[in-house]
């Protein structure tokens, strides 16, 4: 079974308040980036470890949900306050009541985190790097840092970040980098996220140092560059619930192919059903494997690299 190291900084308590039979019925989980991609490659079958940090009372309580969630936790407990949310949607859409972004990981915490993250990846056949919600719970050079040791840990490294943190995890150096055309607009590289020509060429620029470049676009499907060449990734166009968390389900599928030892295509095919498919449902970061998998085999990968736009296998 691959082995994945997922980085997660600050894990978010979500509290969220829906409707059953007509009474508030109250649900209590963990989110955040991180977590939703452990989640969803837990469902794929991947050994996964998470290695985070947790605070205070709300800390204590995202620690014991974790340990139910199927995948090894590697908690930092620290002082301080952790990320949480308490959110109402007995209307149907999501009502922000609180959102509490969390305190800054201090320079002891810090320290940990990183340590148990370097020794866990060095058992580990991929290593993803990915962020809090909010710009100031670390330092965006710690994925610089990061990045450049997973390499010299001789580690393949996936990114899905954006702003700061994307440009930092770049100077070290990655494998696989996931982002979307809104991030590729608001850091700069595109000035039209609907204009597929420049979201090609600044897949292009970025894969000229990383082996494979992913770019989502929702319900346009995404673009796609690597060293296996240049696709329109089209999946069948399912009916969404909640997308939340989709972008995280694909960037699992495409680590759980690769950290097995997968062909680039495989991986993306992967990716956009498990973004899909987590799509159609309400729980973020989750979905049925071998619907997932049914799903894979009829996404379509039409090449870019010419004027005839065909299917590549």
């Amino acid at each position: 079974m691959a082995r994945v190291v997922i980085f997660t900084p600050a894990p978010m308590l979500t509290v969220t308040v829906e409707e059953h039979r007509g009474e508030p019925d109250v649900h209590f989980h963990v989110g955040g980036q991180g977590v939703w991609q452990a989640r969803m490659l837990v469902a794929l079958g991947a050994e996964v470890v998470l290695v985070c940090t947790v605070a205070g009372e709300a800390g204590s309580i995202t620690q014991h949900l974790l340990a139910a969630e199927g995948f090894q936790v590697v908690a930092i407990e620290r002082d301080g306050v952790s990320p949480a949310y308490i959110h109402d949607r007995r209307g149907g859409e999501r009502e922000a009541i609180v959102e509490a972004r969390g305190e800054p990981l201090s320079r002891h915490a810090l320290d940990s985190l990183y340590s148990a993250t370097l020794r866990e990846a060095a058992e580990a056949e991929l290593v993803i790097l990915s962020g809090p919600d909010g710009d100031e719970m670390l330092e965006a050079d710690v994925y610089r840092r990061l990045a450049s040791d997973m390499r010299q840990l001789g580690r393949p490294v996936l990114i899905d970040l954006a702003g700061d943190r994307l440009e930092s995890a770049l100077e070290g150096g990655v494998d696989v980098l996931k982002v979307s055309h809104e991030e590729l607009v608001a850091d700069g590289r595109v000035k039209d996220g609907d204009d597929e020509q420049q979201l090609l060429a600044a897949a292009r620029e970025l894969a000229e140092d990383i082996a494979l470049v992913a770019v989502t676009r929702a319900e346009a499907g995404s673009i796609v560059v690597g060293e296996e060449g240049a696709w329109r990734v089209v999946a069948p166009e399912l009916e969404p619930v909640d997308t939340h968390g989709a972008g995280d389900s694909y960037t699992a599928g495409i680590a759980a192919v690769l950290a097995a030892g997968g062909s680039h295509a495989e991986a993306v095919r992967l990716g956009a059903a498990a973004g899909a498919v987590n799509a159609t449902r309400r729980g973020l970061g989750t979905g049925d494997a071998e619907a997932i998998r049914a799903i894979a085999e009829q996404v379509q990968l039409q090449q870019l690299d010419s004027d005839e736009q065909g299917e590549d296998d």
